[in-house]
């Protein structure tokens, strides 16, 4: 009899020993369930990760893919009440990827993977210092997976992406680097991420989704090849419709480099379904549009839809602000004085964007109604407008010392633009001039505009001679921004 119960008490030993060791096999149901997920399909995701968990419970990689789908909802809806609910149990999901098989290279990078998205929504609710310990820890952690698994590739992308966003550090976030011990090369970095992304093996496309996404950014910000990251999206043939992911991205660049109809194109044409991550963003991205084109009832419907579902912080200022000159354009000035309080009283000013937001909600003046008129077309790409906006006029018919400096700088910008380089020049010459030593972001960037022109033209010394111009410049808006760009300038033309 105790011979049976001892052979009955290994067997259930056994058993249960090997239930609870757990693993990490990224196998094709967590393959589809992570292409939902990065498709911003969240809820098809989340019914998958629950048939995993129930199928595989031995399985960690259902782990990491659940906190994707929290890690896309706190980073794109930044809602506080989400915050408190889910951001807890992304350290209750490294506890229990730390406890899986330390000889499969998903150990490290998941532990990784989860710490850097921690860090991106720490940023996001304004806790900078977490977020640089998070992305110390996580830039550690794929060094160490490089060295023990150096034929995953998977790597390369994530620790080339922070390597060449370290790299270009602006001088006002340098202690994070200097304090965590992180040294990056733009030049290295954007290496490893680029050969990840076009890679032809079996694991850049199951991953093709993030890689696109990371890649594409850092293509457009980071070296700067505006034309090359809108042409990967064609060449690369990415879903607009259905993956709302790219299509977030592509929407954001397409408004960032300048082109407003293609923005309003890409979110009008999104699949509609109710399977995908709710989003605000798409009314904040057809609000700025709409502006950009001076269609300002469309605008206002637009921001209003997005203030009203919109819980977080980030660029919220400046929506109120774009909100307010949008009536002002109107001629109500007594909306557009309503919505310059909520502009000083919303939001936060973690962003750039919303610390100019705040200044010029704080001013008690109005903008020149012709210098902002030709910024919204110019910033929509409605260049031939903005020009019209300048027609028989010069300096002379500015009178206030910030409109001289500005009339330069947005007629350099709409030159620029036109591909009128040498027009564009002699401009922004003059706003650098007039305002090198002023408060205004203007000769700033026009210093990095030029640095751009010639860098673009081959001419590197001159390129870094103008971007540290630009970084040179003190005390002005746009400070930590435009010195990253001009960084990763002068990282591009030297190969760091």
């Amino acid at each position: 009899m105790k011979k049976n119960l001892l052979v009955v008490v290994t067997l259930l030993s056994i058993s249960f020993s090997g239930w609870a060791q757990t693993k990490f096999d990224f196998n094709a149901a967590c393959v589809q369930a992570y292409q939902d997920i990065t498709k911003l399909k969240t809820k098809t995701g989340q019914q998958q990760i629950q048939k995993l968990r129930l199928q595989q419970p031995d399985n960690l990689i259902p782990v990491l893919l659940e906190n994707y789908i929290d890690f896309y909802t706190l980073f794109l809806n930044e809602d506080p009440s989400d915050y408190t609910r889910l951001f807890p149990q992304f350290q209750e999901r490294l506890d229990q990827v730390e406890e899986g098989n330390s000889n499969s290279p998903f150990y490290l990078y998941s532990q990784a993977v989860i710490r850097m998205q921690r860090a991106m929504v720490q940023v996001k609710f304004g806790n900078f210092w977490d977020a640089g310990w998070e992305c110390r820890k996580a830039f550690l952690l794929l060094k160490e997976n490089r060295k023990k698994f150096p034929q995953f590739s998977l790597n390369d992308l994530w620790f080339g992406a922070l390597e060449a966003v370290i790299g270009t550090v602006p001088k006002g976030y340098k202690w994070v680097t200097s304090l965590f011990g992180m040294k990056g090369s733009l030049t290295e970095g954007m290496r490893k991420v680029r050969n990840y992304a076009n890679s032809n093996d079996a694991m850049a496309k199951q991953f093709f989704n993030e890689s696109a996404f990371v890649y594409t950014y850092l293509l457009f910000y980071f070296e700067n090849k505006k034309e090359d990251a809108l042409e990967y999206i064609i060449h690369k043939k990415l879903d607009l419709t259905n993956n709302h992911l790219h299509a977030f991205m592509a929407a954001n660049l397409a408004l960032n480099n300048k082109d407003a109809e293609r923005t309003k194109s890409i979110i009008l044409h999104l699949n509609k379904s109710p399977e995908y991550l709710k989003l605000s963003v798409w009314d904040f991205q057809l609000g700025y549009a709409h502006l950009y084109h001076l269609e300002t009832t469309e605008a206002i419907h637009y921001f209003n839809e997005y203030t009203s579902q919109f819980k977080g912080k980030f660029y919220l200022k400046d929506v109120y602000q774009k909100m307010s000159w949008a009536y002002y354009l109107q001629g109500n000035i007594k909306e557009a004085n309503a919505h310059k309080q909520l502009a000083i009283t919303k939001g936060s000013t973690f962003s750039d964007a919303d610390k100019k937001a705040l200044k010029d909600a704080k001013a008690k003046n109005w903008p020149n109604p012709i210098l902002l008129k030709a910024r919204l077309f110019n910033d929509g790409g409605y260049h031939t407008d903005a020009l019209k906006q300048f027609a028989g006029k010069s300096s002379n018919d500015f009178y206030k010392e910030e409109e001289k400096l500005e009339f330069a700088y947005r007629l350099a910008r709409i030159y620029d633009d036109l591909g009128k380089k040498e027009d564009a020049i002699k401009n922004y010459l003059i706003a650098i001039r007039l305002g090198q030593n002023r408060r205004e972001y203007y000769a700033a960037r026009a210093a990095l505009q030029i640095g751009q022109i010639y860098e673009e033209r081959g001419e590197k010394a001159m390129a870094i001679e103008y971007y540290k111009k630009c970084i040179d410049m003190e005390d002005h808006e746009y400070k930590d921004s435009l010195d990253q760009r001009a960084k990763s300038g002068i990282a591009r033309c030297t190969g760091n």
